[in-house]
């Protein structure tokens, strides 16, 4: 998946960026809480993608994984 169309499809979700680190961009869904790293690469493998989208657009708090920020 590029990255360009994660970048879309989770603000589509309500997340919104963080921060910028060392190699990722982190992006927080303010409904859930939950903070997930997104590399900058121009190609992201389909099932990183799957699992970022999974875990910032779980709603239910059902996702596996995640991180708070400090």
């Amino acid at each position: 998946m590029k990255r360009v169309d994660l970048i879309r499809t989770i603000e589509q979700l309500g997340c919104v960026l963080v921060r910028h680190g060392g190699a990722h961009d982190w992006y927080r869904n303010p409904i859930t809480g939950v903070s997930q790293p997104v590399p900058r690469h121009r190609e992201i493998k389909e099932r990183l993608a799957r699992h970022i989208i999974a875990a910032l657009g779980d709603v239910e708090g059902r996702g596996r994984g995640g991180s708070e920020p400090e």
